[in-house]
Order: structure tokens, then C-alpha cells, then sequence
């Protein structure tokens, strides 16, 4: 509100009359009223006046880079579409409402103890132990009832070697597991339990949709059934890594697995447990970490869509039925180069392969014609390096009862022959 004194620069002198002062007088009382009437009814409106509220729960405190004040935001909020009843905010980054998943998924996440007999040694053995001890604990996943049974799906190495099988729920209630069958190229086991005791069922989702930076969720027991049910978060790091399995122990890989790279914190107990998606289906089975001093946060998971196939050959096999040539192989890195060309007289640029140690009785090798220390180079026209890879191409890209071409050198000359595959276990 603009003030002006219209006495000053008239021209007239200091000296006024009783009248003009009065006139003045109320001239100024009148301004004073207005204005006080404008602060009292015009700036509230315009939000001038509020103070910034402090930081609560509900409502976080505005900072200075920030102009907006409580009533702008407000204003904001009603501006915008009526949120429907059953739509929850999301709480974490990326859309993914965390303790709705948890809340609605975690009883399907069960922990696995792995009881042994026979345990004991000498003296130190108890009355007990002749009923078996624990060995390991680990987690699980209940994926689906069916008449009394709730079958539950968890990693090889969880129920490995065991004579007892103990489930305990997400409340502490221990019931008793039984080994359906398990696979030790995948990792994969399946063990039943009472339907009775299982409430709570996770979907299987579809890990081929998964991509780079999606937010996961991982739930499982790590460090044994103290922390169970412990959750953690992060994001898909990595699709389709290429896992190395060492399944005789013997410090060479056997087979290469396919896993999800997560970051979301897996830990030993965390084994046979579930990664889920935003919307709560399970995409993966918690398996292993990379776990040195210069290395944090590589987490791997068994994709679903890979454990699938493998779950449903348990269940009806208890064994998993894959197609095989019928033949032992090592390396042909393993050796010393000095024997490519002296024992195995291989050209001097083949340098990788697989080398034939044994031809199985009965088997599709035998009756095509393959011999101890053919060295194969390629199936279907594809290099391989190795035993591994041979492996990797026979189990993921091939059925019993397909054709297979072989590549391979025998004596210095590369030949070639058509096998029709058979059943493993069935060789």
C-alpha cells in the first residue's frame, strides 16, 4: 500500500488550521484500518504467512532450496487425481511397496535344517546323535499345494547328505520335510511337507522379463534360524552371468549354470531362498555369493524360468532326465601342451576341445563309433572349449532322441559323425 503525504511540495507554508489537522488525523486512522484489514484477510492467502513445519513422520520438513511451503504442497495434492482406495504410494525407489511384498509373500519362506546321522564321533558322541544331528540350515520356498502336500523348492546343497529333513515356518513351528529328488548340475532340490501347516503360496514370475537395475527383494535365513526371515533389497546387476559348478570337487568346473547378479545382501543360510519382483513372484532361488576381501555385493540366483523345468522333473522323476553322448571327457587345457602333438598329433592350432577318457556301454557314442582320446572340437558346428561347455550345449540345447554331429580329431584328422542322444539315466 503505497503512503503519500499530499502537504509536502504544495507551496504553503508549516502553519494549518485546527481543521486540516483533524482531517489528517482521520485520514491516517482510515489507511492504518485498510491496511491491517489487508493483512488479516489477503496475505494468508497467499501462503506469506506460514511457517515451516518441522519434520515428522507424516509430513517432512521443507528445505531451504526448496520454496514450497506446507499449504503449496497441499494445494498440489488436491490438484491432482483421487488415488483409488486399493492403490497403496510406493514406499521404495522404483514403485516397489516393500513391507506390502513381505508382508503378503514371507510365510511361503521357510528355513531347511539339514539332519544328519550318525554324527557323533568317539567320545563325544551323545544318546542323541544316533537320531541324527544338524548339520547346516538353510531356506526354502513354498511354491504350490496339492492334496496333503505343500512342496517346497530349495537348493542341492541345503538337503545334501541328509537323513532328516526339518521345516520350520515363518511362525517357528517345526514340521516334518521329505526329499522328493534333487539336482546337483542346477542346484535344485524339491522337499515336501504337511499342506496343512502352509498358508501362504508364492507365483512363480518370469525372470526372462527381468531386466538390468530392477528392484528385488531377497528373503531368507541368513546365518541359520536366528535371523529368519530376514529381507533385503537391491536390484538386478546382472542377467544371464555364467556361473562355473565344480560338482566332483576336483577344482575343475563341471557345467556352467546361468544366474541372476543381485546386490541385494545373500548370505550362507540365505541358500534355497526367494528373490521376488516388484510385484511379489518369485523370479529366482537365492544360491550363492562371491565372497572375497576386495569384493561386496554380487549375489546369485537361480532363474526361475531355468528351475522351472528342473522342479517339474523332481516332482514326477525325483531325478532329472537329460540327454547325454555317453562318454567321460577332460580338458584338453587340463594337459600339457607337449602331448597335443606328440600323443594326440592335433595341428598345431587346435588348442581347446574335450578329450574322450572312457566310451559308456550302451550309450550313442559307443555305436557311433567314437574311441578313447578322440579330442571333440566341435557339435552341431560350434566350438567348444571344454568338457563344460560340451555339457552346457548337451543339457540346455538338446533332448533324449535328438541328433548330434560331432567334430573331433582322431590320430591328426578331424572327422565326423551323427549320434542320436540318449536318456543319463539310462547309460
Amino acid at each position: 500500500m503505497e503512503y503519500r503525504n499530499e502537504g509536502q511540495g504544495s507551496g504553503r507554508g508549516p502553519n494549518r488550521g485546527k481543521g486540516s489537522g483533524w482531517g489528517y488525523f482521520l485520514s491516517s486512522l482510515i489507511g492504518l484500518v485498510i491496511g491491517a484489514l489487508l493483512v488479516a484477510f489477503i496475505l494468508p492467502r497467499t501462503g506469506l504467512l506460514n511457517e515451516t513445519p518441522s519434520a515428522s513422520v507424516d509430513q517432512p520438513a521443507i528445505t531451504q532450496q526448496e520454496p514450497t511451503t506446507a499449504e503449496a504442497v497441499s494445494d498440489k495434492v488436491e490438484q491432482q487425481a483421487p488415488m483409488e482406495e486399493e492403490e497403496a504410494p510406493p514406499i521404495y525407489g522404483g514403485g516397489m511397496d516393500v513391507s506390502g511384498v513381505v508382508e503378503e509373500i514371507s510365510g511361503a519362506v521357510v528355513g531347511i535344517t539339514n539332519i544328519q546321522s550318525g554324527s557323533g564321533n568317539g567320545m563325544f558322541m551323545t544318546p542323541d546323535d544316533s537320531e541324527g544331528v544338524p548339520v547346516g540350515t538353510g531356506s526354502g520356498v513354498i511354491y504350490k499345494k496339492e492334496g496333503n502336500l505343500a512342496y517346497i523348492v530349495t537348493n542341492n546343497h541345503v538337503v545334501e547328505g541328509a537323513t532328516q529333513l526339518e521345516v520350520t515356518l515363518s511362525d517357528g513351528t517345526d514340521v516334518e520335510g521329505k526329499l522328493v529328488g534333487t539336482d546337483v548340475w542346477t542346484d535344485l532340490a524339491v522337499v515336501t511337507m504337511d499342506a496343512s501347516a502352509a498358508n501362504t503360496v508364492a507365483d512363480f514370475g518370469d525372470s526372462s522379463k527381468l531386466k538390468a537395475g530392477q528392484p528385488v527383494i531377497a528373503i531368507g535365513n541368513p546365518l541359520g534360524l536366528e535371523f529368519a526371515g530376514s529381507v533385503t533389497t537391491g536390484v538386478v546387476s546382472g542377467l544371464e552371468r555364467v556361473v562355473p559348478v565344480d560338482v566332483n570337487e576336483d577344482g575343475t568346473p563341471d557345467f556352467q549354470s546361468e544366474a541372476i547378479q543381485t546386490d541385494a545382501a545373500i548370505n550362507p543360510g540365505n541358500s534355497g531362498g526367494a528373490l521376488l519382483d516388484v510385484t511379489g513372484k518369485l523370479i529366482g532361488i537365492n544360491s550363492a555369493k562371491i565372497s572375497t576381501d576386495t569384493v561386496e555385493g554380487i549375489g546369485l540366483a537361480i532363474p526361475i524360468n531355468v528351475a522351472i523345468p528342473i522342479i517339474e522333473q523332481l516332482e514326477a522323476n525325483g531325478e532329472v532326465h537329460r540327454a547325454t553322448m555317453g562318454v567321460t571327457t577332460v580338458d584338453l587345457a587340463s594337459i600339457p601342451s607337449a602331448y597335443y602333438q606328440r600323443d594326440l598329433r592335433l595341428p598345431a592350432d587346435v588348442t581347446e576341445g574335450a578329450i574322450v577318457q572312457r566310451v559308456l556301454p550302451n550309450s550313442a557314442s559307443l555305436r557311433a563309433g567314437l574311441r578313447p582320446l578322440d579330442v571333440i572340437t566341435q557339435v552341431d558346428g560350434q566350438p567348444i572349449a571344454g568338457s563344460g561347455e560340451l555339457r552346457q550345449y548337451l543339457f540346455t540345447k538338446k533332448k533324449v532322441g535328438d541328433q548330434l554331429t560331432v567334430t573331433f580329431y582322431r590320430n591328426g584328422q578331424q572327422q565326423q559323425v551323427t549320434l542320436s542322444l540318449t536318456d543319463n539315466l539310462q547309460v
